[in-house]
């Protein structure tokens, strides 16, 4: 196992290394739980649980460290004004409670007697006075430590190793609810003992104060907290850190959906705070992140800014119909159902016997995800009540529970043995192929379907097509049906036009199913298909970070044209260089990464020089790759930061599209910084 308590330059660095390597070691191990007695631990059976009776549904509350990490305005004010906007936006009312201090409240040092000293410039009044605030407000306070000597900012503030039991009474007395308790300065202190001891100083403050306090461990899912940590902790992180992009949060997805088996009332994986709001994804993409923690029965903690928060985020952390879904009573985490080519679908028994499912579909194209009613062990019947838990909407089904999902959006379903099934409008799916890109002033074919999925027939049935303003899209087909029966439906043809002139980039396109239900119900289903508007190359050779790719997904931090990736803002990498040489022109990413671009089908070859970069002297491997048109044209196998540059190359005659691809070389650490240096293709009219 590498050192995971080395300092490294920078807090967030310290965190991202630290917990990047941690996790990377979790990785294999998460995508298969062995069926053990270790892994009995559902909610329905005796597993080991923390015997404090907190947590029985997963923790809701906000953390300060995503929005403010170490800056001055984290101070008193600013969670006072955090405890006011839960009240005054609702957050309490739709079950927030915890209102967290991360690092950087106390000072460098201890005082002569060995206590905590709360920074008098941001908490002049101390940590309690902040405590009563929040308590008067009917929320709670939570605190931050960590289980090292120091915490994991460079400024080194103390951690409770060693100090456990003094550090414990202190926030029990101060009024604090809830502890994160971190992982940094570990000293190399076995983990099991270094949390349980703060478990048991924990108890003891509660004994002598009455205030019992939840227990959140934080140490990365370095040593497989799920196996242990059940009468440990309430909580217990599962991954590294999160970063606030798609990469991020589909990685750490990935890592925690398969240890289901350990979560229940008191005792939950914790794939780390929700990014929700903080700019680095869509709405669409931020609506399946708390699509999937909820399903996930995974603590909300919000690590937005909500002081600037935009209304689209608190309408997505407020929905109070997908907040039920992760604090339902059963206290069970959804399991995977089916994941092929990126179409996942995730199902969550309920306490009321109902089922939440999850389509979630992580590729950049629309998909339809499905399953059935009884796939899913709702019981036989001939139809079933289908609620579009963010839409809203009652629905019912003859048995289908499916979607044509936008890229990187969820599709979250609540479906029910409902007798008064018949009472809702039909749910009708509305799907669109043949159209993900277009060369502006180039007529493009449109296809789609809407399908009758429920019992009922859907009625007077009517599909149009909404685009950008001086779009022409145009029917050539039949766009109405007076009736579509039970699995039946209609397929419209449309040509669409983008007009001269439009820039490239990606543009929506509406489609929407107008109908009735026999009741009488107006009732509509709609689907946002994404269209990329593209030019070709130009001709002869060109250098691709010259060009502007299509998408863009990155492991860290954004990609970066004619430099290193540098960290996780745009601009702050070095000169490209690998082993030692340096190179003018190329792309700087970070594994896991992909990278979009259109050729056409006008151009003949590609090359490129690739490598780990030298800007990051930690060990781990790589391997690259060229895909075009879902075929891998070539590989390098895998590199280490040991290897000179090496060249890649394809013949590209004939894709329309192609793809750089930077994995991880099968070691599980996506940390590596990888270049493709003097990356060029040579291309045609």
């Amino acid at each position: 196992m590498r050192d995971l308590h080395i300092r490294i330059s920078g807090p967030r660095a310290a965190r991202r290394v630290t917990g990047i390597l941690a996790a990377a070691l979790l990785c294999t191990a998460a995508f298969a739980v062995p069926a053990t007695a270790a892994t009995a631990g559902t909610s329905e059976d005796a597993t080991p649980q923390l015997a404090n009776g907190l947590a029985l549904t997963p923790p809701m509350g906000f953390n300060n460290w995503n929005s403010t990490n170490c800056r001055a305005e984290f101070n008193a004010t600013m969670v006072e004004g955090i405890a006011d906007l839960f009240v005054d936006k609702g957050l309490k009312a739709a079950g927030y409670q915890y209102v967290n201090l991360d690092d950087c409240w106390a000072l460098p040092q201890r005082d002569s007697e060995g206590k905590l000293v709360p920074d008098p410039v941001r908490f002049p009044d101390g940590i309690k006075a902040v405590a009563d605030y929040v308590h008067s407000k009917g929320l709670k306070l939570g605190i931050y430590t960590s289980a090292g000597t120091k915490t994991c900012n460079d400024a080194g503030f103390p951690g409770a190793l060693g100090h456990e039991y003094s550090d414990a009474q202190q926030f029990a007395d101060w009024g604090v609810d809830y502890l994160k308790y971190d992982n940094c300065n570990n000293q190399g202190v076995d983990a099991v003992q270094r949390y349980t001891t703060m478990r048991d100083a924990l108890a003891a403050a509660s004994g002598t104060t009455g205030r019992p306090i939840v227990y959140s461990i934080c140490e990365w899912g370095s040593n497989t907290p799920w196996t242990w940590a059940s009468d440990v902790g309430n909580l217990w992180r599962t991954t590294g850190d999160i970063s606030d992009n798609w990469s991020s949060m589909l990685s750490i997805f990935k890592q925690n959906a398969p240890l289901a088996p350990y979560a229940g009332p008191g005792h939950w994986n914790d794939p780390d705070m929700l990014e929700v709001g903080n700019g680095g994804m869509t709405d669409t993409e931020y609506r399946s992140h708390f699509s999937l923690w909820s399903i996930m029965a995974a603590p909300l903690l919000i690590g937005s800014d909500l002081r600037s928060a935009t209304q689209a985020t608190y309408d997505i952390i407020g929905n109070r119909d997908v907040i039920a879904v992760d604090q339902d009573s059963l206290g069970k985490q959804g399991t995977v159902v089916s994941s092929e080519d990126g179409r996942w679908v995730i199902s969550k028994e309920l306490s009321d016997g109902s089922r939440a499912i999850a389509l979630f579909n992580e590729t950049d194209t629309a998909q339809h995800i499905g399953t059935t009613a009884s796939a899913v062990g709702l019981p036989d019947r001939s139809a079933y009540k289908l609620r579009d838990l963010w839409r809203h909407k009652n629905l019912n089904t003859a048995g289908a529970v499916s979607a044509t999902v936008p890229a990187h959006g969820t599709v979250l379903y609540r479906v029910s043995a409902d007798h008064m099934w018949a009472s809702y409008p039909p749910a009708v799916e509305v799907g669109a192929t043949g159209l993900t890109q277009t060369e502006a002033g180039t007529s493009a074919q449109l296809t789609t379907t809407a399908t009758d999925l429920g019992r009922t027939p859907a009625k007077a049935v009517s599909v149009s097509v909404g685009g950008p303003e001086g779009w022409k899209i145009r029917a050539t087909s039949p766009t109405r049906a007076s009736s579509l029966p039970t699995g039946k439906e209609l397929t419209t043809s449309w040509t669409v036009k983008a007009p001269v002139g439009t820039a490239t980039g990606a543009y929506d396109l509406t489609v929407t199913a107008a109908y009735r239900s026999p009741l009488g119900q107006a009732a509509k289903a709609e689907l946002t298909a994404t269209v990329h508007v593209v030019v070709p190359p130009p001709n002869g050779t060109s250098y691709v970070s010259d060009l502007n790719w299509t998408s863009a997904t990155n492991g860290w931090g954004p990609v970066e044209k004619d430099a290193s990736v540098g960290e996780d803002g745009a601009g702050d990498g070095r000169p490209l260089a690998i082993r030692g040489t340096v190179y003018a022109k190329g792309l700087g990413v970070h594994a896991i990464s992909a990278i979009d671009y259109y050729a056409g089908a006008r151009c003949t070859e590609f090359s490129a020089l690739v490598g780990i970069d030298d800007e990051k002297d930690v060990s781990g491997s790589v391997a690259f790759e060229l895909w075009a048109d879902g075929k891998k044209l070539a590989s390098t196998g895998v590199l280490t930061n040991a290897d000179p540059a090496q060249s890649l190359t394809a013949d590209l005659t004939g894709a329309k599209n192609f793809r750089l691809v930077v994995t991880d070389g099968g070691d599980g650490i996506s940390y590596d910084h990888a270049d493709w240096a003097d990356a060029k293709i040579t291309c045609a009219a």
